[in-house]
């Protein structure tokens, strides 16, 4: 089981719903496209402070102790980034430390960061 975290670039919205329709229509404009998008530099940014306290999977041994306090479910992390937005697992055992922490890193850069599980803009 995962959990998953959305974070993006732009307006903060006014409300959870308004949060998940965008989160929605980025989902579908960045992800679900036919085309590789670059993520931005702020996006880069915050995955790049994620990877400071985390590092990517790939770049630990299995069987170092290590491995098992990595939050991520996938790697390279920057892989799910594109654009302005960012939709990435996280590993449930450690995600209220993970996200915790993204949402930190998030409002430090001034990105939106959202809670598709409950559907509620995270602060």
């Amino acid at each position: 089981m995962s959990y998953d975290l959305a974070v993006w670039e732009g307006e903060r919205p006014s409300s959870d719903q308004e949060a998940g329709e965008r989160h929605n229509a980025l989902y579908q404009q960045y992800i679900d496209a036919d085309v590789d998008f670059p993520p931005t530099p702020t996006i880069a940014m915050f995955v790049e402070q994620l990877l400071r306290r985390w590092p990517d999977l790939d770049e630990v041994d299995e069987d170092d102790d290590e491995y098992e306090d990595i939050p991520w479910s996938t790697s390279p992390l920057i892989g799910e980034a594109a654009g302005p937005y960012i939709y990435f697992p996280m590993v449930y055992s450690r995600a209220e430390e993970a996200s915790a922490y993204g949402v930190q890193v998030a409002t430090r850069l001034g990105l939106n960061c959202f809670d598709p599980q409950e559907d509620r803009l995270l602060t």
